[in-house]
């Protein structure tokens, strides 16, 4: 496995440490239902260093962008960042990701799932045909999200950057705490505000930022507070929600879906919208008591198979287990009663509105 260049806090911190896309990674300090609640309410921090990075350079570097992602990356200028899809030639989803505009035009940092790292980088290469520089920085990148409320408010007097006013998807890149070069970020995964800062762990630049961090009492959070946190929200994880097999359209990412331009798999994609999807990702709460895990099937009040979760969880902040799942579009529509099969047992529950709970 490898690690970040934190895995001996987490371990040192007596973090529930597990494999994740060949990393050591920390999925829980103190209990994910505590570090879930610490976020929402709180600040806390995810060291998500295992995620990718890569930089494209060049004056072919937005051409290539546009030819390879879903979304309209020309509407980006310097200090934005963009949510958008790598398609496949099927119209199925390489990867989820998010671009930065560096310099406009000219250098962007395309940011990654860790899973994906090679996937993507061999993808986005094969139509690499204008010699477009691409450099793969994620193993001497450092990610750190520190999410929550009293984030920004929190992290404030560690950088001369006016993180106050960072608007969502926006960036900048300046000094934080003693630190050079560093990229702040509007962004996260978590639907709780706060920021992800980027930085390459020279001149032990990790240990400062991190110990800086921890002594403001901002608490460390695992991996599994950071799955409940997006599935409460109905943000997808690639590799559950989303994959080579499902459409942008299909998981409900039309909108990061333009036809105003040429991508991989435009046409299958403007064809599926013609006719109309077959079935779509949708959010679901148990009504009856039971947990929806990954690939549990859905059925219908006859016993007929409709569909099949893709994710499950007790949601901390809400007191009630909620799933996503593809359900055929005949029975897709907002509170239709759908059965989960849990161990062979129909377990009632009804098709709601994303993010849960609002």
């Amino acid at each position: 496995m490898k690690n970040t260049p934190f895995t001996q806090k987490h371990i040192a911190l007596g973090a529930k440490m597990a494999e994740f896309a060949g990393y050591n990674m920390p999925i829980s300090y103190t209990g994910i239902n505590d570090e879930h609640d610490t976020v929402r309410k709180s600040v806390g921090m995810f060291d998500v260093s295992h995620m990718g990075e890569f930089i494209l350079k060049g004056e072919n570097a937005l051409d290539l962008i546009q030819r390879t992602t879903s979304n309209d990356a020309s509407k980006l200028t310097a200090g934005k960042a963009q949510y958008s899809c790598l398609t496949n030639e099927n119209g199925g989803i390489v990867d989820d990701l998010i671009i930065y505009c560096l310099e406009e035009n000219k250098a962007y940092m395309l940011v990654v799932n860790a899973s994906n790292i090679e996937k993507d980088w061999n993808w986005i290469s094969k139509f690499n045909t204008n010699n477009v520089e691409l450099h793969n920085i994620s193993d001497k990148t450092c990610l750190l999200a520190i999410q929550g409320p009293h984030a920004v408010q929190l992290l404030q007097p560690l950088t001369e950057i006016d993180i106050l006013n960072l608007k969502y998807y926006t960036f900048a890149k300046g000094v934080f705490a003693g630190v050079e070069n560093v990229l702040i970020s509007a962004t996260g995964y978590t639907g709780s505000g706060g920021v992800e800062i980027y930085f390459e762990d020279t001149n032990d630049a990790a240990n400062k930022i991190w110990d800086t961090i921890t002594n403001l009492g901002v608490k460390p959070i695992g991996l599994g507070a950071r799955d409940t946190l997006r599935l409460e929200m109905g943000y997808c994880l690639y590799g559950n929600d989303i994959d080579d097999t499902t459409t942008p359209l299909e998981a409900g990412l039309g909108w990061v879906t333009k036809f105003t331009k040429d991508f991989t798999a435009k046409s299958i994609l403007e064809k599926q919208k013609a006719e109309g999807i077959k079935r779509k990702l949708v959010g679901f709460e148990m009504i009856e008591r039971g947990i929806p895990r990954h690939h549990y099937l859905i059925k219908d009040a006859q016993g007929n198979e409709i569909g099949k979760v893709t994710s499950g969880t007790q949601a901390p902040s809400l007191n009630k287990a909620i799933g996503l799942a593809y359900i055929n579009i005949e029975q897709a529509s907002l509170d239709s009663e759908i059965f989960i099969d849990i161990r062979n047992n129909p377990v009632k529950a009804k098709i709601t509105k994303t993010p849960f709970g609002k």
